[in-house]
């Protein structure tokens, strides 16, 4: 395991070198499992959104979007079965007083699973073996008890119990407390999906592996509407899209797999649940998620609620509550899983080791770089008259600082696919090199076939 995990530090050193994620709160010390992403991580973030929305939202006639609030009314937690059932085991070292999940102790140390073991079960489980902390070494726990992950804040100056409001763990429920809104303001037809992107927050026990397991995080997550009879083809269509997106985005198939869950062990309000896990470099863990909700949500929010939650057919009349199919992207695992699907040391011809990001043109933060072989005029200018040219279309970046080898270096660390390099040929006839980065290889390219060129290429 620690092999492993140590195959993810040189990962972290380039994102923090070159700018993708930053350690949250640094100046002070950094304040645990918090990370900003910085100018190349931002684009990052954004192309996989702005690329999720536009396959999954704009290019299908059956969704619509919403933005729902972080802070929802307090009973849809009740309702939704968060306050009592939203829990990890926590259990404490004595001696150092760290905190642990349960679960993830027994897991890791006897190399089983801890799934469906109730917390008497894992206080036991960790006597018998004698488990030691993985802090201090000793092995003297606590018993295990139930740790609600939800966030509180007070909603007044007075801090009373009746004012806690719960930063929301998931996106999901404010989907599901406007599903009225919706159906009465939009001309949306069963089957339909409502999709959502947006920031939940997980008060994890024992966070880590980088920005795998974060306690603030963006969920890109979809309801999807059906009527009951039709759920099993409605779940293998997503199954079918969730893998599409993956070679999309440049996921490598061989990486990537499907974890069922056992029924004992399926969440309350999921019939069925299909898990895409990911081979990351600290093992195999889960990477997205399909459920298949049944009509739980809606039927507890009618209930808790007071109002009336069933959609009416506009042919037939007929009046339902409708269940829904649920897929749920996380972005920061996503970016986790590009990171480490697109790293490369590649060892030269010339004994030299360059570092690059393999990273799907759709996806990559910078998709050109243009070069000046050398800084001065006149090849300056006409190299900022190639960057204004594309600058319209695409995210490029203009680097005249450096010998052109260190620059081309540089963009194949931050995973640009294509460099443009202005030399004393292009004032001759007009042309430039075109590089690409994974093979390295340069074209000769009239600067009138760029835009249409590089249309094709970058998709």
């Amino acid at each position: 395991m620690q092999k492993l995990q140590d195959s993810l530090k040189p990962i972290v050193a380039l994102c923090k070198r070159r700018g993708f994620i930053y350690p949250g709160s640094e100046i002070y010390g950094g304040f645990a499992n918090t990370y900003s992403y910085g100018p190349y991580g931002a684009e990052l973030k954004k192309n996989i959104k702005d690329l999720w929305w536009r396959l999954f939202v704009h290019e299908r006639r059956d969704m619509v979007g919403l933005d729902g609030p972080i802070l929802l009314h307090p009973k849809t937690w009740q309702a939704s079965g968060h306050v009592e059932g939203f829990v990890d085991a926590l259990i404490d070292c004595k001696a150092c007083k760290s905190r642990f999940r349960a679960d993830h102790l027994i897991e890791e140390a006897l190399h089983k699973s801890a799934d469906g073991m109730n917390l008497k079960q894992m206080t036991e489980e960790i006597q018998k073996h004698k488990l030691k902390c993985p802090k201090c070494g000793a092995q003297d726990f606590t018993e295990a008890r139930v740790f609600n992950l939800m966030f509180h804040t007070h909603m007044s100056k007075t801090g009373a119990d009746g004012d806690i409001a719960y930063l929301r763990p998931e996106t999901a429920q404010a989907i599901f407390v406007d599903f009225k809104n919706i159906i009465d303001t939009m001309r949306v037809k069963i089957p339909f999906g409502v999709a959502q992107i947006g920031k939940a927050f997980r008060n994890e026990i024992t966070p880590g592996n980088f920005v795998f397991r974060v306690i603030e995080f963006e969920q890109m997550e979809i309801e999807y509407f059906i009527r009951e009879a039709d759920w099993q083809k409605t779940f293998d269509h997503w199954l079918a899209a969730m893998h599409s997106w993956c070679k999309k985005i440049g996921l490598s198939k061989n990486h990537v797999h499907e974890k069922e869950h056992p029924k004992e062990l399926l969440s309350h309000y999921s019939k069925r649940t299909v898990d895409l896990v990911y081979d990351f470099p600290f093992g195999t863990s889960e990477l997205y998620g399909l459920a298949y909700r049944t009509d739980f949500d809606l039927s507890r929010h009618a209930e808790c609620s007071g109002q009336s939650l069933f959609y009416t057919d506009p042919e037939t009349k007929e009046k339902f509550i409708p269940h829904v199919i649920e897929p749920t992207f996380g972005v920061e695992r996503t970016i986790l899983a590009l990171l480490c699907n697109a790293y490369d040391e590649e060892m030269l011809e010339n004994g030299e080791t360059r570092t690059v990001l393999h990273f799907a043109p759709c996806v990559a933060p910078v998709k050109v770089a243009v070069f000046p072989l050398m800084k001065k005029e006149p090849l300056s200018e006409k190299a900022q008259a190639v960057f204004a040219l594309l600058q319209r279309l695409w995210h490029c970046e203009y680097d005249d600082s450096g010998a052109i080898g260190k620059r081309y270096r540089r963009q194949d660390e931050l995973g640009t696919p294509y460099c443009i390099t202005i030399d004393f040929e292009t004032l001759e006839n007009d042309t430039l090199t075109l590089r690409d980065r994974d093979s390295m290889k340069q074209e000769r390219l009239a600067i009138g076939q760029l835009i249409e060129t590089l249309s094709k290429k970058l998709v």
